[in-house]
């Protein structure tokens, strides 16, 4: 089967990994597709590092909202209406479900598929689809876009194997983000009912150095550094990285020993890199949009760090 087809996906990182896999089933089903992918600017590595992918088509909706009436007319959006109507697809697959995905899949040329009205989050969406497909809410995430991409490309899905696709240089760190003894802490999140208190970072990093780790943290706002500077304070175990992409942080993260999260984008990052990772989480519920693959332990916010390491030990030396 030689298709062309259009993926429209645009955020957030989690949600652009949760569909990873679902380029990997139809690859392997239908070898002869080719795959374009819209994504949000500040994400288009990640398409990317799926071989399967030929084309990533940046899009700018968190800028572009600020001023819809000037985006319209813009030379930007003008040139991106273009190069998403320069082709025509044999299908879009619509994997968002929002309104701002629907309209972008309508603009491209090609029939526009995605789940329905019953089964994602803005039900409108579903206007804009050629077919829609009915995915049950009680699936995981990852496991309901695979069965989407299934129904749409008409393939046999099946649950397992699970595999992201995932292609990166392993190697490409320098020596002190290199060392295997490290462990990742991202701490950084997007709204404060996903936040564990600084005061247990800190505790957990000591922990962490008395059983001869160094600790690595990440950051991506200043409210964000900040943090991590209070983390490390007065540990000399604690290394506090610069400003990285997203390939760079995805090798260090591969590189580490392990990872310990709170619900965040990498969080998912680490688990498609098939990294041991203990996530918390506490308005979301894990089950169905958490850490999804191997060696992946969920628990509750409310846990104290020493339970949380206590995880942590045992998960990565059972390995």
């Amino acid at each position: 089967m030689e298709l062309r087809i259009l993926i429209v996906k645009v955020s957030s990182l989690g949600d652009i990994i949760h569909t990873l896999p679902a380029v990997t089933d139809a690859q392997k089903a239908h070898p002869g597709l080719t795959f374009d992918w819209v994504v949000e600017e500040n994400f288009v590595e990640v398409p990317s590092w799926h071989p399967a992918i030929n084309k990533v088509i940046p899009v700018a909706i968190r800028r572009w909202r600020l001023n819809l009436f000037k985006t319209y007319l813009n030379r930007e959006f003008l040139s991106f209406k273009k190069m998403l109507q320069g082709v025509h697809y044999d299908l879009v697959i619509d994997a968002q479900g929002l309104i701002k995905s629907g309209i972008i899949s309508r603009l491209s040329k090609g029939l526009t598929v995605g789940l329905s009205n019953s089964t994602i989050k803005e039900p409108l969406a579903s206007l804009f689809y050629n077919k829609a497909y009915s995915v049950s809410w009680e699936e995981h995430a990852v496991d309901r876009v695979r069965q989407l991409f299934s129904r749409a490309l008409n393939y046999e899905y099946h649950q397992y194997p699970l595999d992201y696709g995932i292609k990166l240089e392993k190697d490409n760190v320098d020596d002190i983000e290199g060392k295997r003894n490290h462990i990742i802490f991202l701490h950084g999140t997007t709204r404060v009912s996903k936040y564990w208190p600084k005061e247990n970072w800190r505790y957990l990093a000591k922990l962490a150095a008395g059983y001869g780790y160094d600790v690595v943290l990440p950051w991506g706002t200043s409210e964000e550094k900040k943090r991590a500077e209070f983390i490390g304070e007065g540990n000399p175990n604690v290394k506090i990285l610069g400003k990285k992409s997203l390939s760079d942080l995805a090798t260090v993260i591969i590189n580490s020993k392990g990872v310990i999260a709170v619900d965040t984008g990498l969080g998912h990052l680490a688990a498609a890199l098939s990294k041991s990772t203990v996530s918390l989480y506490g308005p979301t519920n894990p089950a169905l949009c958490g850490t999804y693959g191997r060696n992946q332990i969920h628990l509750k916010l409310e846990n104290e760090p020493a339970v949380v390491w206590d995880k942590f030990e045992k998960l990565t030396n059972s390995l």
